[in-house]
């Protein structure tokens, strides 16, 4: 290992995958990646593209928020990481899950088994403005929630969960 390959390093010393989304035209590219468990979506398809291009897939994902979701990327600054996480019901607990645009995730009947987690850290590089995105990701079975957990995902639900009908993808 090297400093000729850093994403390549970073992916063998850490347990996480890695983006990197560098500013090109005063939008976010994304230009590298070391991914080794995509949660439906493929690192061929994204990568190149702008960052409102690679979230066009996901539900809610409309104009107002890409405008937050840019406003935020636009004010990181060096030295001040920011963090945010993300849950969604599965029907399989496997880790590595590409799909393309063209075959999204089918909707799960019945109350879904899994639910899959993300803590997401976003930082900008100090010498070359880049964002770095890390992507840590957590699967655990329903079932082994406590009755808090399940309390306060009955009070925050999240994403498409086929035990909550009024719920959407």
């Amino acid at each position: 290992m090297t400093g000729d390959a850093p994403l390549l390093t970073l992916g063998r010393l850490v347990q996480e995958d890695f983006c990197l989304m560098e500013r090109r035209g005063g939008a976010h590219v994304l230009t590298g990646a070391i991914l080794c468990f995509p949660a439906s979506w493929m690192l061929a398809e994204k990568m190149g593209r702008l960052l409102d291009a690679i979230h066009g897939p996901v539900p809610h994902y409309d104009a107002a928020l890409a405008a937050r979701v840019n406003r935020l990327f636009a004010g990181l600054r060096p030295g001040r990481l920011l963090w945010r996480a993300n849950a969604h019901f599965y029907a399989d607990p496997a880790l590595f899950q590409p799909r393309p645009e063209s075959a999204p995730r089918a909707k799960v009947q019945g109350p879904a088994p899994w639910l899959r987690s993300e803590r997401q850290v976003l930082a900008r590089l100090p010498r070359t403005q880049a964002v770095v995105f890390s992507i840590h990701t957590y699967v655990v079975a329903r079932e082994s929630l406590d009755a808090a957990q399940r309390a306060a995902l009955a009070a925050h639900p999240i994403g498409f969960d086929p035990a909550r009908p009024a719920a959407s993808d």
